[in-house]
């Protein structure tokens, strides 16, 4: 890896004495569903603790409705009746991970999730119900062997999770909202890995730089999908909160694992909206340019299938037949409209009556697997820095995540990574308090090099090297093509948001790539058409950090130990 990547710090020169001071117990980054459930634990004033509530900042860098929390369409997996159970969850998010999954932790998230999911009820979340019996509604996708997906709005259950949990925080006393603001860095005494994170300096459009100190960083920040050409994602999911941890020092995880949804709508110059996974549980088909329905020679699941398996059996059938997608046969659907109105209205947009039409459909970039190695509590291997959600890795999904237990995950870490700023809050060690940071970069000499074009050829090379089917010879020239930009882009002091975010994708690619090429196997959503099957040698989780040129590797049920 280019010597940039581990040199870096910082991403600007700045004298932290000479910028204005923000001073809170609690600093959490990222305004999605881990986010906003953080701040809530950690500002509750009516726990059944003995920990006070704590003075919390929650920080975006957009606004609440364009999270991928507030995109999420298909719903949230929860074991809440008869017939189903903790063990039969637990057995389908194993299966799903392929091997990699720590059992500890898929035990915990699926029975503190349940518990989390009435808690929400409690708080009034419309979730779908009977009209006749008002019954809670539950649906079925890949990889499940039960029915227990909810879901609100047909196809609209993140933007009825975004409305509930961000009323809560909007409520709450001691939350003060500092929207449109970008976290540049976490706060350290000094630049060795390990030492303790004190808070971020962050850019806010109107007031400028900020040092934020606080007692407790929790990052929660989502994923990295704009590293890909086709994603699912938001514009903003530009890998910051990887980036920001990777540069203070934290340990990142399973950096190969991203999963591709097998299912976005493919037309020439339309954004790549998601058809949610809901659709084939409720019963649609996916076929060929021959109309061939060809999932069922490929699993026992057919559609419903793991992610992994259908984009690859998709990406194939193409490759074989020739075109651009596979197509998706809603008719078995009785009452699309009614069912997904969110979906239908886009289709209609485009002129697809998914009554009658067939809809094209192409896998896409959709959600981060690996992330910040973080604990039951949280806790990273950085003193003072918590990681919830997407941007963590806890070993609950394994090698590829198990449909809708996103926001169940993301409900779970959050209460856990608030409980835990609460519990630091009131711990009077833990006071700290701002110290003198100084970040001194010098101008560069080298040439330089167009942002634009380096954003635009960087997701391309991650899509075309590094996407649903690899190879270790592309895979090997995409690290050499990130140590390349590296040398032009990250040598630079730049002064707004969108050359910032180029330098994160540029030092998680640069991640995502080295552990692919590390990975020598096939497992889960990674997938190397040279090393076509899984090796036990590699049923273990690849541990990167600053200043290592080369992971330390992690037993497959040792993540998430405390």
């Amino acid at each position: 890896m280019n010597p940039l990547f581990e040199q870096r710090r910082y991403l600007i020169p700045f004298r932290s004495t000479l910028l204005p001071q923000i001073f809170t117990d609690t600093l959490v980054i990222g305004g999605g569903v881990a986010g906003l459930r953080a701040a809530i634990e950690a500002a509750r004033p009516d726990a059944e603790d003995e920990h006070p509530p704590s003075d919390v900042i929650l920080l975006s860098k957009s606004d609440f409705g364009a999270t991928n929390t507030a995109w999420a369409q298909g719903g949230v997996a929860a074991v809440l009746r008869e017939g189903d159970s903790f063990d039969q969850h637990a057995r389908d998010t194993i299966s799903a991970g392929a091997g990699l999954c720590d059992e500890k932790a898929v035990q915990d998230f699926v029975q503190r999730g349940a518990t989390r999911i009435r808690e929400l009820i409690d708080w009034e979340i419309r979730f779908d119900r009977d009209e006749d019996t008002n019954e809670l509604l539950a649906g079925r996708e890949g990889g499940h062997t039960a029915s227990r997906i909810y879901h609100a709005d047909g196809d609209a259950t993140g933007r009825e999770f975004q409305r509930v949990l961000v009323e809560r925080v909007r409520a709450a006393e001691n939350v003060r909202i500092f929207d449109g603001c970008f976290a540049l860095d976490l706060i350290t005494a000094s630049d060795e890995p390990g030492s303790p994170v004190r808070g971020a300096i962050t850019h806010h459009p109107r007031y400028g730089l900020q040092m934020i100190w606080a007692k407790t960083t929790i990052l929660a920040c989502g994923g990295a999908g704009q590293l890909y050409r086709e994603t699912t994602n938001p514009r903003g999911a530009t890998a910051d909160g990887l980036a920001l941890a990777f540069r203070a020092g934290a340990s990142v995880a399973d950096m190969a694992f991203v999963q591709f949804h097998p299912t976005t709508l493919y037309l020439p110059g339309a954004n790549r909206a998601l058809i949610s996974e809901a659709v084939r549980g409720e019963g649609a088909h996916l076929v060929d340019a021959s109309g061939h329905r060809f999932m069922t020679d490929i699993h026992e699941m057919a559609e419903l299938a793991p992610r992994d398996i259908v984009s690859r059996a998709i990406v194939s059938r193409i490759a074989d037949q020739g075109g651009t997608n596979v197509w998706l046969d809603c008719k078995p659907i009785d009452g699309f409209a009614a069912r997904f109105p969110g979906i239908d209205a886009v289709l209609k947009r485009f002129g697809i009556d998914a009554s009658t039409d067939l809809v094209p459909v192409h896998p896409a970039a959709h959600y981060f697997v690996g992330g910040v190695r973080a604990d039951a509590n949280g806790r990273t291997d950085v003193p003072g820095l918590l990681a919830a959600g997407e941007v963590a890795c806890t070993g609950f999904h394994g090698a590829n995540r198990l449909a809708s237990n996103s926001l169940l995950e993301g409900l779970v870490a959050g209460a856990a990574c608030g409980l835990t700023a609460r519990e630091r809050a009131a711990d009077l060690s833990n006071a700290g308090g701002p110290t003198q940071v100084v970040s001194d970069i010098r101008p560069s000499e080298q040439g330089e090099i167009d942002l634009i074009d380096i954003r635009s050829s960087l997701r391309s090379a991650m899509w075309r090297n590094v996407g649903i089917q690899r190879t270790g010879a592309k895979v090997r020239d995409t690290v050499d093509m990130f140590d390349f930009w590296a040398r032009y882009t990250l040598d630079k002091i730049f002064d707004e948001p969108e050359a910032w975010e180029t330098q994160n994708l540029l030092m998680v690619g640069a991640l995502v790539s080295r552990s692919a090429f590390w990975r020598g196997e096939s497992r889960g959503c990674h997938a190397r058409s040279d090393e076509p099957s899984s090796k036990e040698a590699f049923a273990v989780h690849d541990v990167w950090r600053r200043g290592r040129s080369s992971p330390v590797t992690v037993a497959r049920d040792e993540i998430y130990s405390s």
